[in-house]
């Protein structure tokens, strides 16, 4: 079974890599909020990166804003770079658990995840790029398995709502449920919203690399997984919803495939049902429509050329119409900011048999929380590092690279979020 205890030679429940990024900031705040819900109420911790200096800053604005000035002087720092192997093996020595908050994880999540298997460190990150995610299981599983190591891919708001969604409606459900399409609606204040640019270059370099995906999924020589119920049928690329009162396209983050992988592992695992799955944003009305399709096609334009990567990086706020921008959200947008994730179901119900006649049952859930990137995420994070920490039994008993929703399908994830605002509801 993995380790997941402190000792002299390793010293911190959690070391945050990366805390001097946008989104590390915040992981590093929400870390300090919860340091009571560590192992026997207390977490030691630690945050790495290049610089001192910035570490230092994020360390003093999470003391202002938290009201905690023993922050400044009470939390170690480590030097660890991505092009230094040493420097990773040495923070992953000194660490159960490393939240890795450095992205674009295709470029740099990859030593990350290395030092850490070849240390004994487990691995959390909030990656939404799945070429990465599933570059990790097929290059890492097996030694992680043989080491005692969790290596988890998105444990943010990509992907935890999602796939801890889907599960939650399946154990809601009373039967053999089938099939789920999830509708993600986000809500902002009047100071607007926006997301930091390091999401907008993951996409880019994931759309200009997506024939990649499709030739590395063909290296796992997966079998289909076996139908059950109907086939859940594909909505076009843009349709009005009559479950969200508004038009709608598919989700183009990483839910898919991680609730893919995650029902893939329940089956060959504990033999479980299969449950199809369709992920589905809202956009709004017919202004947004017309702004997507502008900007959907002046992204696939220039994403497939070198110069127009470039253009699309430099220039974040024109070609997306102002959702991505180099500053980031302010906190008064964050506050304002929320998500719903409304998940639609069917199945079969107590005592028929799912290869007879048509689905007869339905059910409705919801998950909804605050603002998802830099609010969310870090609660999601947060509490996944944890639930590791404080229920080890109830997780899977080899290591390996996961999905959340195969590592914390048996835990009380679930119940730690409720607790702190990205609440699980049946409607």
């Amino acid at each position: 079974m993995a380790s997941v205890h402190t000792s002299a030679s390793r010293p911190y429940h959690l070391v945050i890599f990366g805390a001097s990024g946008f989104t590390g900031q915040f992981v590093v705040e929400e870390v300090a909020r919860t340091v009571s819900e560590g192992p026997q109420g207390n977490l030691k911790w630690a945050v790495a990166g290049r610089s001192k200096k910035k570490l230092e800053q994020v360390l003093d604005q999470a003391a202002s804003v938290l009201g905690k000035p023993e922050l400044r002087t009470g939390v170690d720092i480590i030097f660890a770079d991505v092009e230094e192997p040493d420097s990773l093996a040495a923070m992953c020595k000194q660490a159960v658990i490393v939240l890795n908050c450095v992205g674009p994880y295709r470029f740099f999540g990859e030593p990350v995840v290395k030092a850490c298997v070849e240390n004994g460190a487990h691995h959390l990150d909030i990656c939404g790029e799945p070429q990465f995610l599933e570059g990790m299981q097929l290059t890492y599983h097996n030694q992680a398995s043989e080491r005692g190591v969790y290596i988890i891919g998105s444990c943010g708001f990509d992907s935890i709502p999602a796939d801890m969604g889907v599960l939650y409606t399946r154990e809601q459900f009373k039967g053999t449920l089938t099939a789920v399409e999830s509708f993600l609606t986000v809500k902002t204040g009047p100071e607007g919203g926006c997301i930091h640019d390091g999401t907008w270059q993951s996409a880019i370099y994931g759309f200009a690399d997506s024939h990649k995906l499709q030739s590395l999924r063909r290296k796992f020589n997966y079998k289909p997984l076996p139908s059950v119920g109907p086939k859940l049928k594909r909505r076009g690329a843009v349709f009005y919803s009559n479950e969200i009162q508004q038009y709608t396209v598919p989700f183009m983050g990483s839910d898919p495939s991680v609730v893919k992988r995650t029902q893939r592992f329940l089956v060959e695992e504990y033999q479980a049902s299969p449950v199809q799955y369709g992920a589905y944003a809202g956009i709004g009305g017919i202004c947004n429509i017309i702004k997507l399709m502008l900007a959907g096609m002046m992204f696939w334009l220039l994403v497939k050329f070198s110069f127009g990567q470039n253009l699309l990086i430099k220039y974040p706020e024109l070609f997306s119409f102002g959702l991505f921008s180099k500053a980031g959200p302010t906190r008064k947008q964050m506050e304002s900011s929320s998500f719903r994730f409304v998940f639609y179901g069917e199945g079969y119900s107590e005592g028929l048999d799912p290869s007879q006649g048509k689905p007869n049952g339905k059910i409705c859930t919801l998950v909804q929380g605050p603002e998802c990137g830099y609010v969310a995420t870090p609660i999601a994070m947060v509490q996944a590092a944890l639930t590791i920490l404080n229920e080890s039994t109830a997780l899977p008993k080899r290591g390996g690279v996961y999905t959340p929703g195969a590592v914390f399908a048996k835990t009380t994830l679930i119940e730690r979020l409720n607790k702190h605002g990205i609440q699980f509801s049946v409607i």
